[in-house]
């Protein structure tokens, strides 16, 4: 996921509090006066600026053997959600608990830890992050705070390189402002392990192998197959009924991606970061993306303005049909058909 057109306020109020009274808050704790109830309510209130508030429980729901999902119901990030956009994806293994994505927060991860000890009380042994849009790892921050800076926090190269560049602190940004900084306090947990497609890993009965085949939703889209149980975590690369972000993407690379996924690891439970699992769901997804780059192709080849292809765009009856219960359609229609069609002028010439 990338940055769409959200607002949002850029601070967060404080509830009545005051800086002299957050002040002689701190100066009553120092001297270790008694802590009324009131003065209590007041300390949490500072505690949640600071650090935002904790995020309700989302009960896990079982995928296949081994694999588990805290589901967000949610396509974008509000201060209503604190952020929860992005589903979170558990493997449970004989020797321990793979994450596939932590979330978007601190507070999201947290609230993960506490969904996975209803499960198992196995440790969780690592992080594999699909890719640098900050709503997928952001709540390594939880987990390496619970289990060790050393957890191994596995992604591709170029992953690793965009969180610890600029993605990393303008999505910790970006978080706090779409949620009215509820996500405050998250902090910059970067992975520490490169992985490259085609690599397993064998946590006691359970074998992940990686899949990358070029650019598709961004440049480094890591799917993480659980071989045992026939079940593909595709990250963004595909999403259940939301319009994608292509930004950094391709939708020719996108379309070779499933291709190769598909041949690599046959039929499978595509799961995806955001929406419903299903054996269709790249098919269904590829056939939207179609629908808005095949039109844009057509145009350019005919010498057609990019208002033309928008136009077919939207009578396309394989985008026709979605627009009207999609989320984020009517926002982000426009952009992406400029975005299809400029990669159109560059496959035609």
């Amino acid at each position: 996921m990338q940055p769409f057109d959200f607002s949002a306020p850029a601070t967060r109020p404080l509830s009545g509090i005051t800086r002299r009274r957050w002040l002689g808050a701190g100066a009553l704790a120092g001297v270790g006066l008694a802590v009324t109830p009131e003065v209590r309510l007041f300390a949490q209130q500072v505690q949640e600026f600071i650090a935002g508030p904790p995020v309700p429980d989302v009960k896990p729901v079982q995928l296949s053997a081994h694999v588990w999902m805290v589901y967000a119901k949610d396509g974008f990030p509000t201060a209503e959600n604190q952020g929860l956009m992005a589903s979170i994806i558990f493997v449970v293994t004989s020797a321990g608990v793979v994450m596939l994505d932590t979330g978007a927060s601190v507070q999201i991860g947290r609230m993960a830890i506490r969904m996975i000890k209803t499960v198992t009380d196995k440790p969780v042994v690592a992080v594999f992050n699909s890719h640098y849009h900050g709503d997928h790892w952001l709540g390594n921050h939880a987990f390496a705070e619970a289990y060790g800076a050393q957890l191994p926090i596995y992604a591709l190269p170029h992953t690793m390189a965009q969180i610890k560049g600029h993605e990393g602190s303008l999505w910790r940004s970006l978080m706090e402002r779409w949620t009215n900084q509820a996500t405050l306090g998250t902090q910059v947990v970067a992975p520490n392990q490169a992985t490259e497609n085609g690599k397993t890993y064998t946590f006691g009965d359970v074998t992940l192998r990686m899949h990358h085949y070029g650019t598709a939703h961004t440049p480094s889209d890591l799917c993480v197959e659980v071989v045992q149980d026939k079940l593909t975590y595709v990250g963004d690369i595909a999403m259940g009924n939301r319009i994608a972000n292509i930004d950094d993407g391709s939708y020719v690379g996108t379309f070779k991606y499933y291709e190769a996924l598909q041949k690599a690891a046959g039929e499978q439970l595509w799961v995806p970061g955001h929406g419903q699992a299903g054996k269709t769901l790249l098919k269904d997804y590829g056939d939207f993306m179609a629908g808005i780059y095949e039109p844009c192709l057509k145009a350019v080849k005919d010498g057609q303005p990019v208002d033309v292809a928008r136009a077919a765009v939207l009578k396309d009856p394989r985008v026709a049909k979605r627009a009207p219960t999609m989320d984020g359609f009517e926002s982000n229609i426009g952009k992406y058909v400029s975005l299809a069609y400029l990669e159109a002028e560059k496959e035609a010439f």
